[in-house]
């Protein structure tokens, strides 16, 4: 099975599009993951796209813009944004859906949205686990999933640790489901206070790495034994306020970008050397 790795946008929005393209290739990233909102111009579309081909990027579509309270609003704009997503061709797109205070039926009705754009374009949308959002605990989002067997989730699970304040021993069932509801990974560490680490080389934080690590090593081997031919990964370790900063100067505690390139080249390392082993 091939591991592909992406880049977030998520930090690097300052940056050029062509300088964060060649930055991101150069740091051995398969693609990027990130948004393409309809308030793009057509200008900026087109940089993107060609942008995209030029260093052989493959872009994962991010959602994350929809927050309208009103429900009825919510579900207006969130058509828009994914539609908007769709016009940009990514390989699949992955949401951050709802509201963790709408009903559990105006969350399907979102999702069930989502499903069909997905058919009709023919472009997988599926959904990351994310405090806000319908997916916002473990044990939550074990009850939609039982619901509708059908949903596919990204498995960012450093929220759930912060919700929960653990890491989540006492619900393997939830976790268990989860894992195998998986088609994608956000590869940040989390921990029972908040849901990004500082550094994840630190051994201060090796507790929570070898608990990440155990999650991600079984959503592999079970993609492996499913046959998959491709398994995506995004480090998504995140700017401020994720990036602590430092009283008085305000600089971050800690590149995000270094520690996201970290991430990338650990699991690159760990998961070859599983394939090499395996042969």
């Amino acid at each position: 099975m091939k591991i592909l790795f992406f880049c977030p946008r998520w930090g690097s929005e300052n940056l050029p599009w062509d300088i964060f393209f060649k930055k991101v290739k150069d740091a051995g990233y398969d693609g990027v993951e990130m948004g393409f909102p309809a308030t793009l111009t057509s200008e900026e579309r087109s940089i993107i796209i060609k942008g995209l081909k030029q260093y052989n990027l493959s872009f994962i579509g991010q959602h994350w813009q929809t927050v309208d309270q009103d429900f009825h609003t919510h579900l207006r704009v969130y058509e828009e944004n994914l539609l908007s997503l769709v016009s940009g061709s990514p390989l699949f797109i992955n949401s951050q859906t709802g509201k963790d205070h709408f009903t559990m039926d105006q969350n399907l009705q979102l999702i069930k949205l989502a499903d069909e754009i997905s058919s009709k374009a023919g472009i997988h949308i599926i959904h990351e686990t994310h405090r806000g959002k319908w997916s916002f605990a473990a044990h939550i989002t074990k009850a939609y999933l039982e619901q509708n067997q059908e949903i596919r989730i990204t498995l960012d699970i450093s929220h759930w640790c912060n919700v929960a304040e653990t890491y989540l021993e006492d619900q393997p069932e939830a976790v268990e489901l989860a894992i195998n509801h998986t088609d994608h990974l956000h590869a940040r560490i989390g921990h029972t206070e908040g849901p990004q680490v500082p550094d994840p080389s630190d051994p201060l934080w090796s507790d929570a790495l070898q608990h990440h690590l155990g999650w991600w090593d079984r959503v592999i081997e079970l993609k492996r034994q499913q046959g998959s031919p491709v398994f995506t990964i995004t480090p998504e370790f995140g700017a401020p306020p994720y990036t602590t900063l430092l009283p008085g100067s305000h600089h971050p505690i800690a590149s995000q970008w270094d520690i996201n390139v970290h991430m990338m080249e650990m699991l690159r390392a760990r998961y070859l050397k599983h394939n090499t082993h395996q042969c």
